[in-house]
């Protein structure tokens, strides 16, 4: 009796998610409507938008912005350096994130992160990183990381792999920030570039947030 009790709540599991999967119009991939990740202590739910009439109303709508300086960035703009899709991006904050074995970067400015980002980012505005090893900000971003500072120099034995984004393909932010790390010593084997940003991330409909203020 017993394991006729645990054969039907199985099979109820079963068929709950088998509807779930199939009550979405807009799924990640073939048989995946959505993924659960862990967010600092909450739960997020990255899908798409199910509204297949939906379309962006901000400014990721437009195709053209002055130039300089909004040049279309190469695929690879440093050798060394991977760039990564959105499926990519989806799985690092799954695994690595969750697990805080990576950091995923928002390298824009605050105003543009706070209007919203991808769920775990962490806002380093390439800005800061313009200074020196020995720089404050430097020494308490690269801590954050996982590095440790050693005599005159970095030890990045244990630092987290870093997949840095910005608003898109036309935008540099992540570029610089990605030259700056490079330039203060990180290994480019422990950077990761999304080159379709916010602007790619918007358009597939994909789950952004706002996030919260941080009290001093």
């Amino acid at each position: 009796m017993k394991s006729k009790t645990i054969a039907l709540i199985f099979a109820s599991m079963m068929m709950l998610c088998a509807t779930t999967s199939y009550a979405l119009k807009v799924n990640i991939v073939d048989g995946l409507p959505y993924v659960d990740v862990d967010v600092n202590g909450e739960n997020i739910r990255i899908q798409r938008i199910q509204d297949t009439n939906h379309k962006l109303k901000n400014s990721y709508t437009r195709t053209s912005r002055p130039t300089p300086p909004f040049y279309i960035q190469p695929f690879q703009p440093i050798e060394g350096v991977k760039t990564v899709t959105e499926l990519d991006v989806i799985r690092f904050i799954k695994n690595e994130v969750s697990e805080n074995e990576g950091v995923l970067i928002d390298a824009r400015m605050p105003k543009w992160y706070r209007n919203g980002t991808i769920p775990g980012a962490l806002n380093v505005p390439f800005s800061i990183l313009y200074g020196q090893k020995d720089d404050p900000f430097v020494e308490k971003i690269f801590s954050v990381f996982g590095a440790e500072k050693g005599e005159g120099s970095w030890d990045f034995s244990d630092a987290q792999t870093l997949l840095i984004f910005d608003n898109g393909p036309w935008c540099q932010q992540g570029v610089e920030e990605m030259k700056n790390l490079i330039r203060l010593g990180y290994p480019k084997e422990k950077i990761l570039y999304y080159r379709g940003g916010m602007q790619f991330w918007q358009i597939l409909g994909l789950t952004t947030i706002k996030p919260r203020a941080i009290e001093e």
